[in-house]
């Protein structure tokens, strides 16, 4: 057995307690485990968040997660200034290629979101991990729930981030598309009380 095999097969069988909305999948389970609610200030990998975050919007996550790999390459790993110098050749290369989700509102919102990022990098101080973190004062919110069904949609703290994103030119950053990229960026730490992650962040 190799040691992917190995680690997915031994991922299946542990039995750490995790945030309840965790499948059985390995892929999942190491995104949780590894990567979401982790405080993230590149602001390149924040970009590529925000944009996953705006092409999982309708879907589920996992969806996305499985064609990152794929997103990655179709985006020129999420550089903002190569994105956007993307044109419409670009835009229907995207529309063509069944690896990512092809719907041209979220590909031309990365693209503009790429210009956006481009222009805070520039003028705003200390950049577009500044502007994003600023949301939070600097650092993540901890939150204490203790079931899925007390985690919000969207808080206030979205909706401003998502009204100063969007007059700033990005699209398809509604509240809760701004709340889930909150969670996943490390902003706020949604991970429940109960889960292994909490007790080990």
């Amino acid at each position: 057995m190799s040691s992917e095999m190995t680690l997915a097969f031994e991922t299946i069988l542990d039995d750490l307690p995790r945030c309840g909305w965790v499948t059985q999948d390995p892929l999942y389970r190491r995104y949780h485990d590894e990567e979401w609610g982790r405080p993230e200030y590149d602001p390149q990998r924040l970009y590529e968040l925000l944009v996953l975050e705006a092409f999982q919007s309708g879907l589920s996550w996992i969806t996305v997660l499985r064609k990152r790999a794929a997103f990655r390459h179709a985006f020129a790993n999420f550089a903002p200034a190569r994105v956007a110098a993307y044109g419409e050749g670009d835009i229907e290369r995207l529309l063509s290629d069944p690896s990512i989700i092809r719907h041209r509102g979220k590909i031309e919102a990365a693209i503009a979101g790429a210009k956006a990022w481009l222009r805070l990098e520039a003028t705003h101080p200390g950049g577009f991990s500044a502007f994003v973190w600023d949301s939070v004062e600097g650092a993540p919110r901890v939150n204490h729930w203790r079931s899925l069904d007390e985690v919000p949609a969207n808080t206030p703290e979205a909706e401003v981030l998502s009204r100063r994103l969007k007059k700033n030119g990005f699209r398809f950053v509604g509240p809760t598309t701004t709340y889930s990229f909150m969670q996943a960026a490390g902003l706020v730490d949604d991970h429940l009380v109960t889960c292994f992650r909490r007790k080990n962040s």
